[in-house]
């Protein structure tokens, strides 16, 4: 994957417009999505992607590889439950988890891994309109609006768009972040950014 550096291109003025016409939401919507998942910017200062490696997600791609797993678990790189220990703190710390887990199992470490503007699981490549996880992370180092593309395909995939539409925050928080989504607030953080990029 060579450092995790494509092209990096950045998204266009007019790319959020399009994309959400693509779908069939409103642009604050989906403008308020990105912003809370990544801040409104898809690479790191480096060029790369910005991108979560979850180990609860790497211990379960290992399951049926004992050596590669034991591995893993031996280096903290893996568990079963969520949230044992806390994510590390900056990019690089990220993505040298993600290099230490991608040379125990390059595959598993990718479908691991959350990438992008819209934070999509690796795993969901099919979901994204990608024919493997390779492609959908080479797609999200080349460019934003790719990022923005698949985190689109993963809403309307998902059956979230029904959502989204009726700004249903917290049944769209639940549904793009998991059941813990209030801990963090997501609905709360969602409805506020909608209501700032609406005036």
């Amino acid at each position: 994957m060579d450092g995790f550096k494509g092209a990096a291109l950045p998204m266009q003025p007019e790319d959020v417009a399009t994309v959400a016409a693509e779908i069939g939401v409103e642009e604050a919507a989906l403008r308020a999505v990105l912003s809370v998942e990544s801040a409104g910017s898809g690479f790191d200062k480096a060029g790369r992607p910005k991108a979560l490696f979850e180990r609860h997600h790497f211990f379960k791609h290992l399951k049926a590889k004992p050596v590669e797993l034991d591995q893993a678990v031996a280096m903290g790189l893996a568990y079963p439950k969520w949230g044992e220990k806390p994510y590390p703190k900056g990019s690089d710390a990220v993505y040298a988890e993600i290099a230490a887990a991608y040379d125990i199992d390059a595959d598993a470490a990718l479908l691991s891994t959350s990438w992008g503007l819209g934070q999509v699981m690796g795993s969901n490549f099919k979901m994204v309109g990608c024919a493997s996880v390779d492609q959908m992370v080479k797609q999200a180092m080349d460019a934003e609006v790719s990022q923005l593309r698949h985190m689109a395909g993963f809403i309307k995939t998902s059956g979230l768009l029904p959502k989204m539409q009726a700004l249903d925050w917290a049944g769209f928080a639940k549904g793009y972040n998991g059941p813990g989504y209030a801990k963090n607030q997501y609905d709360v953080k969602l409805a506020a950014a909608y209501t700032k990029f609406t005036g």
